[in-house]
């Protein structure tokens, strides 16, 4: 993609980043360009030169996800992932706009599902995550039962389509509310948005996690079972994976990660129905969330299903 210089927007996008990039006080009084960086179903990203060595990364949130999106949280995070070694620098953030600009890091790329199969990028990917869990506590906690909550009523709020089954897929996300809340919560730092291209790898299989839009303290199994669900691991890599982050596996983990693989499902269902209505990005937020819908209901109505919940 070719570069702009500023001032040369033409499209609502480049006129709105130019907009921003005229507030950054470090950048006052340097040439500046810029072009788009692929990727992402929220936001519009680009990368931005500023007349030096170093390249920035510029976030500019996508119509709507203020819905989703607490700001000052994610930058919280962000700076978190940073300083436990997992994380991009941020090099400022405009907490009116909700934008947050990053260091663009040279020699790493966005990862795909298939970089997982490398069991050095997933053991990594581990620890990456793990670091992450056991930071302090965020200022926001949001579990997956109030993130699923929150979206049923957006959806109401913005007109947007809900299917047949909802009574049935919200009895079941009742039955595991009630399961893990008497289990107990282990409330962590989480993603909660562990989707492959917000890990980025180099050529070393190094990993650094980016996207802490979603960012919340939250159920530790559910960063997990997101991940899981993106990744379509088989099962044996799923063990082998529960082992490497909680250094053991037992079915109740097993049983825990099932469980939450499906409200993650249900949520990203969820959400999707709410950016079909709002959302001006060029994605199929139905299709999307007609798939999330279909996976949620495989475990919803898998024959394991009573025993997932009593043995968590």
């Amino acid at each position: 993609m070719t570069w702009k210089g500023f001032g040369e927007g033409i499209s609502e996008s480049e006129r709105a980043l130019e907009g921003i990039l005229a507030r950054v006080a470090r950048w006052k009084g340097r040439p500046l360009r810029y072009r788009p960086v692929a990727g992402g179903i929220s936001n519009t990203n680009w990368r931005v030169g500023a007349g030096g060595e170093q390249d920035y990364f510029v976030k500019m949130p996508g119509r709507g996800t203020e819905m989703f999106i607490t700001r000052d949280c994610a930058n919280d995070a962000s700076r978190r992932a940073h300083a436990c070694g997992y994380g991009v620098e941020v090099i400022d953030y405009l907490p009116d706009a909700g934008v947050e600009i990053f260091a663009f890091v040279e020699g790493y790329r966005a990862s795909s599902n298939l970089d997982f199969l490398r069991p050095a990028v997933r053991h990594n990917a581990v620890r990456a995550l793990k670091a992450f869990n056991d930071s302090a506590p965020l200022g926001l906690t949001k579990t997956i039962f109030a993130m699923i909550a929150e979206h049923v009523d957006q959806v109401a709020e913005v007109g947007g389509r809900l299917p047949a089954d909802q009574a049935f897929l919200m009895r079941r996300m009742a039955e595991a509310e009630q399961a893990i809340t008497a289990s107990g919560l282990d409330l962590v730092p989480c993603m909660n948005d562990t989707l492959a291209g917000n890990f980025m790898i180099d050529e070393a299989a190094r990993v650094l996690l980016v996207d802490f839009e979603y960012a919340s303290n939250n159920e530790r199994a559910y960063e997990l079972a997101l991940w899981f669900d993106e990744m379509a691991f088989p099962e044996a890599i799923e063990r082998e994976m529960i082992e490497a982050y909680f250094g053991r596996w037992s079915s109740e983990i097993e049983a825990r990660i099932a469980v939450l693989k499906a409200l993650g499902d249900l949520k990203w269902a969820t959400w999707a129905m709410i950016q079909e209505a709002v959302s001006t990005l060029d994605f199929d937020y139905y299709k999307y969330g007609t798939w999330k819908h279909m996976r949620a209901r495989t475990l919803f109505h898998h024959p394991d299903w009573p025993l997932w919940l009593r043995r968590l």
